[in-house]
């Protein structure tokens, strides 16, 4: 029998067999990446002493827009805290039982303490650009800590449906004006079975392009993501589906949002004016 090289495999795990790109330069960082996956159920074990801070090391070295660090970060440990939150997601128990839940929040109000403290108005902070800014640089820091965390042994999944309600959320939390949750990680060890397989993505040639965009081969590479993805479900999960159903599922009914169709507001209620 012929032996699969680990990256060779791992490609073909990530892509499944008929989408595999060209495998070049790998490493242990690499190899760990494509093994990501989501894990939605948690042993109560606790985690190592210092996690959290060397997780935060991590994270606080992610690149951070004119460092301007338009970030924070909110573990949350008490049970109550923690049933209210997975109420609002909709009954994500693994919020409730992961031994570690971060709430990562885009956070302008650190920066405009700075600017009143200095007498200085920060004409630039109503705007949407800011705003924006700070969203990005606590996805960037999140995705350092799932990196981190996953290198270290331990699963990981993000909660984006802490945007369910961002104005309960920020009364829970206790955030001041101008600091939003924009989604929650759990973080721990895998209970037995709920670490699921690599789930197959999009060919490579689906989305990335040379010198212009070419959404010409769109409905090849649906059919064969729907054919790869139907596979994939049947064979891990308790509802076969394709990738046209979830993007049909998630995208068209306005009720799929869970009440985030009112963001715009909730964010105005919370300070943002996004000018």
């Amino acid at each position: 029998m012929q032996k699969i090289e680990p990256k060779a495999a791992a490609l073909a795990e990530r892509y499944g067999a008929d989408a595999v790109p060209p495998a070049g330069p790998w490493n242990d960082v690499i190899a760990s990446l494509l093994m990501h996956r989501s894990v939605r159920g948690y042993r109560s074990d606790p985690l190592p002493a210092g996690t959290l801070e060397t997780l935060m090391a991590a994270a606080q070295s992610a690149s951070t827009s004119s460092n301007l660090q338009t970030w924070s970060v909110i573990a949350v440990n008490d049970p109550a805290t923690r049933s209210e939150l997975a109420k609002l997601a909709n009954n994500q128990k693994h919020i409730e039982e992961c031994p570690l839940f971060l709430a990562f929040c885009a956070d302008l109000s650190r920066n405009e303490r700075l600017g009143q403290v200095e007498g200085k108005t920060l004409e630039a902070l109503p705007y949407i650009e800011t705003f924006l800014v700070a969203a990005i640089d606590a996805a960037l820091a999140a995705q350092n800590t799932v990196v981190a965390a996953e290198s270290l042994g331990l699963s990981t999944v993000y909660i984006g449906a802490m945007r369910n309600d961002i104005g309960r959320v920020a009364e829970i939390l206790g955030l001041p004006p101008r600091v939003v949750c924009v989604f929650g990680l759990c973080i721990g060890y895998a209970k037995p079975g709920a670490e699921s397989s690599v789930k197959p993505r999009l060919a490579q040639s689906a989305i990335v392009f040379h010198e212009k965009y070419d959404a010409s081969r769109d409905e090849e590479h649906r059919k064969a993501y729907d054919a790869a993805l139907s596979r994939y479900s049947k064979a891990h999960e308790m509802s076969q589906y394709t990738w046209t159903d979830r993007v049909l599922n998630r995208l068209g009914p306005i009720k799929s949002m869970s009440g985030r169709h009112t963001l715009k507001n909730a964010l105005k209620a919370l300070g943002f004016r996004l000018d």
